[in-house]
């Protein structure tokens, strides 16, 4: 069920600081997506491939659909006709399969670096030289990868109640954010995102320069794993 006054107040605060909302919904039914479609909500986030899938083929059609979950290369072809944004993007294998898709779709796929600012191992991402290593081959090899566009970086701070090593993990990713942008895209206006934030840090996030926050429980409540 959705909470319609989070998501109102939520949509305000955030459009007052041209922050971008997206509704991280994986678990949750096709019935509450489009209560908070209904709403006015058009971001919506998904971890899971197939769930991904299947919720696409019977929603609104108008959704912008988020991958923010680890994607394997070989799952990449599922998703390639139709998500808006990929987030979690930490290789460039991977970088090369969303191009080769997208192509055989006649798109160009919007993506976000991974960066792993997190002191927990488990979470994914590239530390700053892997990601400056990432944009040397994509540099180099830019003119057989005109089927994507990357438009910034994402990462996830620690899960902790220490308020300043979570602010000093989202400045960190600012950081390299402003560098990879004066470095290899000065002149390139869709490198604008700095995606960061959840519902439990998501004020701090903005506080460091985050331009997007991925917000779920929220405005759905606890997610449901069982299957």
């Amino acid at each position: 069920m959705v909470n319609a006054e989070v998501w109102k107040a939520l949509r305000t605060e955030l459009d007052k600081k041209q922050v971008t909302l997206v509704a991280v919904s994986k678990t949750k039914p096709a019935g509450d997506i489009q209560e908070l479609y209904d709403l006015g909500q058009r971001q919506f986030g998904e971890n899971y491939v197939q769930e991904l899938v299947e919720k696409q083929a019977v929603l609104p059609a108008d959704i912008e659909w988020h991958y923010i979950g680890h994607l394997q290369s070989n799952k990449v072809k599922f998703i390639a006709p139709f998500v808006h944004l990929i987030h979690a993007v930490d290789s460039f294998k991977l970088l090369q399969e969303i191009n080769k898709q997208a192509a055989k779709n006649n798109r160009v796929i919007k993506v976000l670096l991974q960066m792993h600012i997190a002191d927990e191992a488990t979470k994914f991402g590239m530390d700053e030289n892997e990601l400056t290593t990432l944009l040397e081959y994509y540099t180099a090899q830019k003119d057989t990868l005109q089927h994507i566009q990357i438009c910034g970086l994402m990462g996830m701070a620690s899960f902790s109640d220490d308020k300043e090593k979570v602010r000093a993990e989202f400045a960190r990713l600012h950081n390299v954010f402003k560098f990879l942008k004066d470095s290899y895209f000065l002149y390139e206006p869709y490198f604008n995102t700095c995606s960061m934030g959840m519902s439990g840090d998501y004020q701090i996030a903005i506080e460091e320069g985050s331009t997007m926050v991925r917000i779920g429980s929220m405005l759905f409540g606890e997610r449901n794993y069982a299957k």
